[in-house]
């Protein structure tokens, strides 16, 4: 693989964010084989942009397009850690120190991670880094406009919806995708860590109650 620098060529450095379920840190090396099994499941893959890689070669190159985008100064890969182990990624995408405006996407969990908050609270992390630490105006998401899971969590967390760009990429080798478009602004953080903070704590406490059901 390329330069494992920490360093966005943006200015913006990559930051270590740890919360209580999931730990999101710099894509370093020995990531490598927790991503690769992590990312075994098809479901993790069905709105992300390319064809989940077949083989460890395939992956290692996507791997490598991480690491240079990182390395270029457009992207921030980070990997996330829940118990010890990595369940999956986000990045922190479109940085514009410039405007003080920046996007959060290529997020994808291993289905064992889904509705256990780690989500949740990886936005209220990194949104919170993006505003409080960095002095951001302005955070964008967007997804497939088919993605209604996605679109569903966006919503819910209070993220203003912004519109539809039609056949706004192609996707998975050739597939027209139209994309639903939201965005954070600074005005509106206070309200959407509000709501992210209510759906953290009923992600615990459902959590609790599983548990103690298990005991």
């Amino acid at each position: 693989m390329g330069a494992w620098s920490a360093m966005s060529g943006a200015g913006w450095e990559a930051p270590t964010l740890e919360g209580t379920i999931v730990r999101l840190e710099q894509l370093a090396p020995t990531h490598a084989d927790g991503l690769w099994e992590a990312s075994r499941d098809p479901r993790t893959w069905r709105w992300l942009s390319v064809v989940q890689p077949s083989t460890r070669e395939t992956f290692d190159d996507w791997l490598d397009d991480a690491v240079a985008a990182r390395d270029n100064g457009t992207e921030i890969p980070l990997v996330t850690v829940c118990c010890k182990r990595v369940v999956g990624s986000t990045r922190f995408l479109t940085l514009r120190p410039g405007h003080r405006s920046v996007e959060i996407g290529w997020t994808w969990l291993h289905p064992s991670a889904w509705n256990t908050g780690a989500n949740v609270e990886a936005k209220l992390l990194m949104l919170g880094h993006a505003f409080d630490v960095w002095g951001c105006r302005r955070v964008e998401l967007k997804t497939d406009a088919l993605n209604e899971r996605s679109r569903g969590a966006m919503e819910a967390m209070g993220a203003t919806f912004e519109g539809i760009h039609r056949k706004h990429m192609l996707v998975r080798g050739g597939e027209s995708r139209d994309s639903a478009w939201y965005s954070v602004t600074e005005d509106e953080w206070p309200t959407v860590r509000a709501l992210l903070l209510e759906r953290l704590a009923t992600s615990r406490s459902r959590e609790a109650r599983s548990r103690g059901r298990q005991t």
